[in-house]
């Protein structure tokens, strides 16, 4: 007893000359509640319009000079929060003039309180994404250039739909529009852990395409670790998603990029700047204008794993995917329908990085692909840097016949494998194959599709120190294609090996299979 209750005194004392931790045990936020879609100048009235909210949170709109009805509509909270309350059939907010930047650390702006919601009901099948009922959007015949500008750390967007952001283009270029901009106040100091979620970008809460189109969705320009989650992004004039700056651990998943490009930057996502750590993983990425991921000058390395990839460059003859830099991971996608090659990889700069060493160590494996307009697996050149060779590739490379090549080719001129011979016979159900390629490289061979591309992964093994490699396969039919990749831990993925083909008998004339049909693919 003498023991508790000196540990009670010892923390009164504490309490008493350190108040902030007490502070910190009971600290309450505001939760200040959005009740009109008006936007109209700052005064005491009946209505807390979304300008206000943001104002009281920032600290620039206090809480004195509210009138007793706005007054009630700020209360305690768990975290700082912006709900929405707004009158049924009223729930698009028109916009005047820009809102001001979000600058409240750990605020939520939160569509998902709006009365109504159904976080079950969605209009996509693909993935699924909430239908939002409050959208935020420029008045009729105003020009407002951004949505939602974040510039303060664990910044929660949720649950809204924002369109309608764009900029006529001027002499002096005006900062960069978007639907949600996010940097921060401090160029030395990043912001940090903001969350994008359940939004639908670029479109309307129909799903309808607006008079006046975004020209970006989402704008990571100086920001760590930023989450872009479970968003529907749509119909933008440039991409769905673009980095420049800062954009260290960016993390793109789960999302629909649908339909973007449609008049300038073509591509889904371009990343750019610094954006090592970053991953685009488990998206479907379909209809876009250009590329699905390009990337353009990037510092560090990124991983794109597991996304759908398909029906791209519909503009724009391009790469599905198209990367510069070293060191990055393009594993286990699905890329389809693509106008252009599936996977360029770029020998920009000549020799290597933006700073040193070779553009290599980019590892392409167990992704498939179908109906391209060129190879699955593309590495260019150091020759080969115009505008068409960053966009579709420049086509299967002759085998390296120098140590030189290594700095003038993408992934240091990793040699595709060869077969030692165009055919290989099937006996008992079952065919061996045979071939060469660079001593111990990880090898990986494919079924190839009616189409050429590289279809699916039958076996993984590895070349010897000799650099000869052999599998036996079953379940094969009589002209079946095969092919293979190489892949060095340190110098990357080749491009796909030329075709051999499955038969009973040396110089069998098979009939030709007929051309695949193309379907064009559903987005979801």
């Amino acid at each position: 007893m003498k023991f508790k209750a000196f540990t009670r005194v010892v923390i009164c004392l504490l309490l008493i000359t350190h108040p902030e931790i007490a502070t910190s045990q009971t600290q309450s936020f505001l939760q200040v509640t959005v009740n009109s879609n008006q936007d109209r100048a700052i005064a005491p009235d009946d209505i807390l319009t979304l300008r206000e909210a943001i104002a009281i949170m920032n600290g620039t709109l206090p809480l004195d000079q509210l009138s007793p009805r706005e007054k009630a509509l700020v209360k305690n909270h768990t975290q700082p929060q912006i709900a929405f309350n707004l009158p049924p059939g009223r729930t698009t907010i028109t916009l005047q003039q820009l809102l001001p930047p979000l600058t409240t650390p750990g605020l939520v702006v939160d569509g998902t309180t709006q009365p109504g919601y159904d976080s079950a009901k969605s209009l996509t099948t693909a993935i699924s994404i909430p239908q939002p009922i409050v959208s935020i959007t420029p008045a009729p015949g105003v020009e407002v250039f951004r949505g939602l500008t974040v510039v303060a750390n664990q910044v929660t967007i949720r649950g809204l739909s924002l369109y309608g952001f764009t900029s006529q283009h001027r002499a002096t270029e005006t900062t960069p529009p978007a639907d949600i901009f996010i940097t921060s106040s401090d160029s030395n100091l990043p912001s940090d852990r903001v969350l994008i979620e359940n939004n639908w970008l670029g479109i309307t809460p129909n799903a309808d395409i607006p008079s006046t189109t975004s020209a970006f969705g989402v704008s990571v320009f100086n920001a760590t670790n930023t989450v872009i989650r479970r968003n529907r992004i749509s119909h933008h004039d440039g991409s769905g998603i673009i980095t420049g700056n800062q954009a260290t651990g960016t993390q793109v998943t789960e999302n629909m990029i649908l339909g973007n490009g449609i008049r300038g930057m073509p591509d889904a996502i371009r990343l750019d700047g610094i954006i090592n750590q970053s991953a685009v993983s488990a998206n479907l990425i379909c209809a876009n204008d250009g590329s699905g991921v390009f990337l353009f000058k990037p510092e560090g390395s990124v991983k794109i794993l597991d996304n759908q990839i398909k029906f791209n460059g519909r503009r724009l003859r391009r790469a599905a995917i198209f990367v510069m830099g070293s060191n990055h991971q393009i594993q286990n996608n699905q890329i389809s329908a693509q106008n252009g090659p599936g996977v360029v990889v770029s020998a920009f700069p000549p020799g290597g990085s933006f700073h040193h060493g070779a553009a290599m160590g980019n590892l392409i494996q167990n992704n498939r692909f179908s109906n391209l307009q060129g190879l699955s697996i593309d590495l260019n050149t150091r020759a080969h840097l115009g505008v068409e060779d960053f966009q579709r590739g420049d086509g299967k490379n002759p085998r390296r016949d120098t140590e030189n090549r290594r700095w003038d080719t993408a992934n240091a001129a990793i040699n595709a494998p060869e077969f030692l011979a165009p055919e290989f016979l099937l006996i008992n159900h079952q065919v061996h194959l045979d071939g060469i390629a660079d001593p111990g490289t990880e090898i990986e061979i494919y079924r190839v599709g009616l189409d050429g591309a590289l279809a699916e992964v039958l076996t993984t093994l590895k070349a010897d120190d000799s650099g000869r490699f052999g599998a036996t396969l079953r379940n094969l039919q009589p002209g079946s294609r095969v092919s293979a990749i190489a892949t060095d831990a340190k110098y990357g993925t080749s491009e796909p090996a030329n075709h051999a083909v499955i038969v009973t008998k040396i110089g069998e004339k098979l009939t030709p299979p007929p051309p695949p049909t193309v379907d064009i693919p559903s987005c979801g």
